[in-house]
């Protein structure tokens, strides 16, 4: 796990500092290296990566499962050399060996790795070539006069046809014939829509890539190991508007074990599914100064940063492939606990307890039980909000849980827990303060349900729900090159 400490060299908008003193939870002494002038500035403005270093996304659903175990398989191999920085060539041509491969190629993928720290940076680097024309340009305008004046046309020849035309006219002007897949490729790359008018017209061409109008329905450490959780909140809330009653909300919680800092949590109506593990897990990841500020809560939250292991129950969300896959593409081992011992949740289950037994002071409280519940009427002095449940629920973890006493840590408060291990004490050496993920929209994509589908000429229908918008229109009729098939695309949940 990444760390900024005293000593690290990072970097401050585009410029890059060693970390000369770290003063709390929010500010460091830090040194330019190009200046050596001194300044204190925010801990959440460090970034370990040059800002101007850009992420591809890469749609993890997408990936076949071939591909996806060749890269897990590579990752595996180049674990050992990525734990040190000091790893001599032995050590690269022992790896190279076990992977029949050469040791230059171990070096390319440790560097792949290291340039962007996600299992798809693994992925083989797209040719700088690709997309070149590399023929001559007698050859090219041949090509691109037979496309235009000969296949383009009513009549409709093939392939096969235009490259029979391209190859006689080549031979007449002593040039070297293209190869048949190279008209091939040019045709496969013409736009389609703009094909399919000068071919089929444009009535066809509109039938088949034109939209259909309509009206459509609406551990040991900090970050270490990290425990996620669902509970169904004893409360009931009421609708914004006329504050009718209107049901309990369910909690997804992480918590982090070696703390017992709350890292991050999802509230929602709908019952715990994929994406609540999903937004909690991102929220678990991002830094909380923006996200407290834009709620008008002045309190600190400081964890953050991407946590070393999930630790989580056999619930079906946590068994789903996004997960699975998310979890490799960052390096995050997702651990479940043994089926039938929930003795190994303690901490998320001793958590919900404490939460539970405040949430029984809210007006509208179910309370644990019937019996606890006795005659009290919930939903007759129900008076929350999902906001406003939800704005209390962060005042009460930021302010109150994280600065209590906690038996589990000998009587600390979490926040006093977390600042010990990041500063160290007299015995105990500090793990610095946690990196901030470097694009956390890209993170919080990854961990987002999805669906693969094909666009159609009415859009696409996820859960027995039809949605269209004019960025699809561009997709529809689309072939893969390869398959030659409908080319699915992805659509986060």
């Amino acid at each position: 796990m990444k760390t900024i400490r005293v000593g690290t060299r990072a970097f401050n908008i585009e410029r890059e500092v060693t970390v000369l003193e770290i003063w709390g939870l929010h500010t460091a002494l830090v040194g330019y290296v190009d200046t050596e002038e001194t300044e204190s500035v925010p801990l959440a403005h460090l970034s370990l990566n040059p800002p101007s270093r850009n992420q591809k996304l890469v749609s993890l659903g997408l990936i076949d499962k071939n591909q996806w175990d060749c890269l897990r398989e590579k990752f595996r191999l180049i674990r050992p050399l990525l734990a040190t920085p000091d790893k001599n060539d032995a050590d690269y041509e022992a790896v190279a060996k076990a992977a029949g491969k050469s040791v230059r190629t171990i070096y390319r993928w440790v560097e792949r790795y290291r340039n962007n720290e996600v299992l798809t940076g693994l992925l083989r680097a797209t040719r700088s070539d690709k997309g070149r024309r590399n023929l001559a340009e007698d050859i090219e305008n041949v090509i691109t006069e037979k496309i235009k004046n000969y296949y383009q046309v009513g009549e409709r020849p093939s392939i096969k046809n235009l490259y029979d035309e391209i190859k006689a006219e080549c031979r007449k002007k002593n040039l070297q014939s293209p190869h048949k897949n190279t008209v091939s490729n040019r045709v496969a790359n013409l736009p389609a829509r703009e094909n399919a008018n000068k071919r089929l017209g444009t009535k066809r061409a509109s039938e088949i890539y034109a939209p259909l109008r309509g009206s459509f329905p609406g551990g040991d450490f900090p970050n270490a190991v990290v425990q996620i959780d669902h509970t169904p909140v004893d409360i009931i809330l009421v609708d914004g508007e006329h504050r009718l009653p209107i049901g309990r909300p369910y909690l997804t919680l992480a918590i982090d074990v070696a703390t017992k800092l709350v890292t991050g949590y999802y509230l929602s109506l709908d019952p715990v599914n994929a994406l609540s593990a999903g937004l909690c897990i991102a929220h678990a990841v991002m830094r909380k100064d923006v996200w407290l500020a834009k709620r008008n809560i002045n309190a600190d939250w400081p964890i953050h940063g991407k946590m070393v292991k999930i630790h989580v129950d056999n619930a079906k969300e946590f068994h789903s492939r996004m997960l699975k896959r998310a979890c490799d593409e960052h390096n995050i081992i997702l651990e479940w606990r043994p089926r039938g011992q929930p003795n190994y949740g303690p901490h998320i289950e001793r958590a919900f307890r404490t939460f539970m037994s405040q949430v029984h002071t809210i007006p509208g409280t179910t309370f644990s039980n019937v019996n606890d519940k006795l005659d009290y009427d919930s939903e007759g002095k129900a008076c929350m909000t999902l906001d406003e449940f939800e704005r209390w629920f962060a005042v009460f973890l930021s302010s109150k849980y994280h600065n209590s006493p906690h038996k589990g840590i000998n009587g600390i408060a979490p926040i006093k827990m977390y600042y010990r291990y990041v500063h160290g004490t007299e015995t105990q050496l500090g793990v610095g303060f946690p990196a901030a993920i470097e694009d956390e929209g890209k993170f919080r994509l990854d961990f987002m349900p999805y669906e693969a589908r094909s666009i159609q000429k009415a859009g696409v229908v996820i859960n027995y729900i039809q949605y269209y918008a004019p960025v699809l229109r561009s997709y529809i009729g689309i072939k893969d090159v390869v398959t030659k098939k409908t080319k699915k695309v992805c659509f986060c949940l």
